[in-house]
């Protein structure tokens, strides 16, 4: 067997190992991230959506690597309207008004974030089907087994250390 093919043959294996033991980890991405294209994650303060909690803890876990999820802080806007409701109006003063960022164009485009969506899909198939030929294509079912659990319990056992 020469250099070159036992060096192929030795890539080919990292490959695999790698691949299966990542796997887990890759189809968490895959899915949190599709979500987080479209804020699925996020309240909106001009929307009464209120997301799932699991989705905002796996959104969490994908961004800040913590299960700790920060609340909002009521804005001022909601904050002054009900210290005015609840107060009688002595004299009152109009608040000053937030103020875009000037010289930042903020765009967000639906095609691109459509591609991401398609991105994160295809990541996510892609990666099932990566998981599907390790175990078609090997001898070792075990090894195979192993490493796909160590790859989803690990980072389970890192996020509540």
């Amino acid at each position: 067997m020469s250099a070159s093919h036992k060096i192929l043959k030795l890539s080919r294996q990292i490959h695999l190992y790698l691949g299966v033991f990542i796997a887990s980890a890759l189809l968490f991405f895959a899915l949190t991230g599709g979500l987080q294209v479209f804020s699925l994650h996020e309240t909106s303060r001009s929307s009464d959506y209120k997301p799932p909690e699991w989705l905002v803890v796996m959104a969490q876990l994908h961004k800040k690597q913590t299960t700790a999820v920060r609340k909002r802080p009521v804005d001022a806007e909601t904050r002054s309207a009900a210290t005015q409701a609840s107060m009688p109006a002595i004299n009152p003063v109009p608040m000053p008004v937030k103020l875009d960022r000037p010289g930042i164009d903020v765009k967000h485009s639906l095609p691109l974030k459509i591609f991401s969506a398609l991105v994160a899909l295809g990541l996510f198939i892609s990666t099932l089907l990566g998981i599907y030929m390790a175990y078609r294509y090997t001898r070792k079912l075990a090894l195979m087994t192993v490493l796909l659990l160590a790859g989803i319990v690990l980072p389970i056992l890192l996020a509540w250390l």
